[in-house]
């Protein structure tokens, strides 16, 4: 039954975006269908979605560094302020932007999630050199490589000839980098203001680790990297000083006879926001793994009860597990929304939500929500803690990467925006040309009819009415529409595939065609949906 439960969770965030990023990826042979998948969940300002196309440039041309790439309040395509440049390349290709670059038409894929750092290795931007930052990089990459070995040689090259700059609140970040056959896990440290270009030195300290194929992991905001085989030069990968700067700054003593552990030398002491998604992770995926922490109950207060509240060490959780069962896209959709429903964290399941019935009975009210607002916390006495699903996120993505067919067929990057609970799942092929103008419009100021990230916003607003009766009315109309995109998937897969090998262009025509139709039909599905909510649980009819 504990099983079931983790299979049905679904996680939410009240953080800031720099803590509300969950990566989590599956090797191919850990997938359900053979696939290798990268998930991502942010919380950065601009959703906005728009594809990059591939461009040519003449011999000598330099590429623009640019700070405040995922902010908002710019146009599509304005990515900041010029803070530098770098050699530009006479051929790079198409790629899909939001607040961070996600996936490109060659099926290399992306995920991104800040970590904490300690304050040492933070920078001042006003005195420090540094200019590369983890989005900056992450674009380079989808312009120039086709693999993730190419892209991590690509990123951690630029990062240390340019310097690491931390966008999200000078913390450090991790990146999963994916193709068709394999992932990495990347994590970086900024390495303070002292730090010159012209030291000959690196301008930043990073690590990385390839994901067993029958393996799946997570970076629930922190730190997952532990020991560091650099001899083993297939499965590590460091930079020259990955560990003398902690030996240099008294965080590692060589001379005490114990392993270097890279996670315990660069990372502070763990959040509970960050070790309750990993042990929701593991406990689902691999529950058997070691004698996990019991955090599941179905009883309202255990939640607030302090002695039944397990600190664990962080060292119980891997780096990466093979699954006990394969991992599909479904599986993982699920996780996005989990809200911890069955466990101590269960917001949804709080004590005040509840009162007794005409018979003396305890009931739980129809407005029990697991995004309870700010002022809902304070009135009712919730706590705050996070879910992996966040109220106020921005979108998420998961990247389907298939290498038995053509790129412009084989990647599918499904993407959403606002709240994944509440919001659909939508297949982009990565060999389109365009996406739906619905997905480029937001202005975060004022209603928009034609974006679909007010349209989502605006039904999840609309939930709160009578939440525990509208999540049925939500499930009712938006999960068919999501499953006949699964249902269709080997048919538009086949199609397309044969009109590749006729003529690409033709294929890749299809497939916009059919993508941007699928887009709007999410589009039209939420501005019915917010019909339906108001029709159904307007104050009107709640005995007001």
């Amino acid at each position: 039954m504990k099983i079931v439960y983790a299979l049905i969770l679904f996680i939410g965030i009240s953080l800031s975006y720099s803590e509300a990023c969950t990566v989590i990826a599956v090797g191919k042979n850990a997938s359900a269908d053979g696939s290798v998948i990268v998930s991502h969940t942010d919380a950065g300002p601009d959703c906005r979605l728009h594809l990059v196309p591939g461009q040519k440039f003449n011999q000598g041309s330099k590429a623009d560094v640019f700070w405040g790439m995922i902010d908002l309040g710019r146009e599509l395509g304005d990515y900041g302020e010029v803070i530098g440049s770098i050699p530009q390349v006479k051929q790079t290709n198409s790629y899909f932007q939001t607040a961070y670059p996600q996936v490109n038409a060659h099926q290399l894929a992306i995920g991104e999630s800040t970590l904490s750092q300690r304050d040492e290795l933070k920078l001042d931007r006003s005195i420090c050199k540094q200019i590369m930052t983890i989005e900056q990089a992450q674009a380079f990459a989808l312009q120039r490589c086709t693999t993730a070995e190419e892209a991590l040689k690509l990123i951690t090259h630029l990062f240390e000839k340019y310097g690491f700059l931390p966008s999200c609140v000078d913390e450090s970040e991790s990146l999963v980098i994916a193709d068709v056959d394999e992932i990495w896990v990347l994590e970086v440290f900024s390495i303070g203001n002292s730090w010159q270009p012209d030291s000959g030195k690196p301008g930043c300290i990073w690590a990385a680790q390839r994901v067993p194929d029958n393996h799946a992991m997570i970076i629930p905001n922190w730190s997952i990297i532990k020991q560091i085989n650099i001899k083993d030069k297939d499965n590590f990968k460091a930079s020259s000083n990955y560990k003398q700067e902690a030996i240099d700054r008294g965080w590692y003593n060589p001379k005490s006879g114990k392993p270097f552990i890279w996670q315990e030398a660069y990372s502070p002491i763990p959040r509970e926001w960050a070790t309750s998604r990993f042990w929701q992770f593991y406990a689902t995926y691999a529950p058997n793994y070691t004698n996990w922490p019991d955090r599941f109950t179905e009883s309202p207060w255990e939640g607030d009860n302090q002695y039944t509240q397990y600190v664990e060490p962080l060292s119980i959780y891997p780096f990466s597990v093979k699954p006990e069962q394969k991992i599909s896209v479904q599986d993982i959709m699920a996780f996005q929304r989990s809200t911890f429903t069955g466990t101590v964290y269960d917001k949804e399941n709080a004590p005040a939500w509840y009162y007794p019935d005409e018979e003396g009975q305890l009931t739980k009210s129809a407005f029990a929500t697991p995004f309870p607002t700010k002022e809902m916390r304070r009135v009712l006495n919730i706590n705050s803690r996070r879910n992996v699903a966040r109220a106020r996120g921005e979108y998420g993505m998961i990247t389907q990467l298939r290498g038995w067919l053509p790129d412009a067929v084989g990647g599918i990057y499904w993407f959403y925006v606002d709240n994944a609970y509440t919001s659909a799942y939508v297949p982009i092929y990565t060999g389109v040309q365009d996406v739906a103008e619905c997905y480029k419009i937001y202005d975060p100021e004022y209603f928009q009819e034609n974006s679909i990230r007010w349209c989502v916003d605006f039904v999840d607003n609309l939930m709160y009415l009578r939440w525990q009766d509208a999540v049925k009315t939500l499930h009712s109309k938006r999960d068919p529409l999501e499953q006949s995109f699964f249902d269709d998937q080997a048919e538009v897969d086949q199609k397309a595939a044969n009109l590749y090998k006729q003529d690409p262009k033709s294929a890749s025509e299809y497939l916009t065609e059919l993508t941007i139709k699928r887009m709007e039909e999410v589009h039209k599905l939420f501005q019915e949906l917010r019909m339906d909510m108001i029709s159904f649980y307007t104050n009107n009819k709640q005995g007001i």
